[in-house]
């Protein structure tokens, strides 16, 4: 049970509020639970989102990419609603191969053939658990697979964007509302 009140952000009469919930809708199907947490600080909710959005949307990494460091930084960190959050997206927004986003969500970056996505990956998740063991050579591997200065600064951002969002539904304990099989694969989590 959520350690929050829980807002239902399609009540607000806020036209911003209501295209943050159509986004969200379009990519996820519906409006999840941490979006009812988020709304005990519309403010910030609003600010956030919108920062979110202009990650996803504007600078140099697809959105596969993206969801993919999603997947790979919340399953790390152990947040299996946000990891659950992203693989939804992956497999339902963007239509990607169910097995796919399962064998990804198993596996890691062992599966990933691609070159560029595998590199992105795993610069990811060492910025994630060890950013200041971040060195020329893994910055300039980025650069090899055609990033520029804005997309490693897009990518160092997106590890904290996805690092916050764990941190906010694993403190707060978001009550899970994604299917049960992405949290069956990525945490052995079985229902009682």
């Amino acid at each position: 049970m959520a350690r929050v009140e829980l807002i239902d952000p399609r009540n607000s009469k806020d036209e911003e509020i209501q295209a943050i919930c159509e986004w969200v809708t379009e990519m996820e199907g519906g409006v999840p639970n941490h979006f009812y947490i988020e709304m005990n600080f519309p403010e910030f909710f609003k600010a956030k989102l919108a920062a979110t959005k202009i990650l996803w949307q504007l600078g140099e990494l697809s959105l596969a990419e993206i969801q993919h460091v999603g997947i790979a930084v919340s399953k790390a960190n152990s947040c299996s609603y946000c990891t659950a959050a992203f693989c939804t997206i992956l497999n339902y927004g963007m239509k990607t191969d169910e097995d796919y986003t399962k064998s990804f969500l198993e596996n890691g970056v062992d599966i990933i053939l691609d070159g560029r996505l595998k590199a992105i990956i795993n610069f990811a998740l060492k910025v994630n658990k060890d950013m200041q063991g971040i060195t020329d050579d893994d910055v300039n591997k980025l650069r090899d697979f055609g990033l520029t200065e804005k997309g490693i600064v897009q990518l160092v951002n997106l590890v904290s964007d996805f690092a916050s969002y764990n941190r906010l539904n694993l403190a707060l304990e978001t009550d899970y509302d994604y299917r049960d099989i992405w949290r069956q694969v990525g945490f052995d989590w079985k229902s009682e």
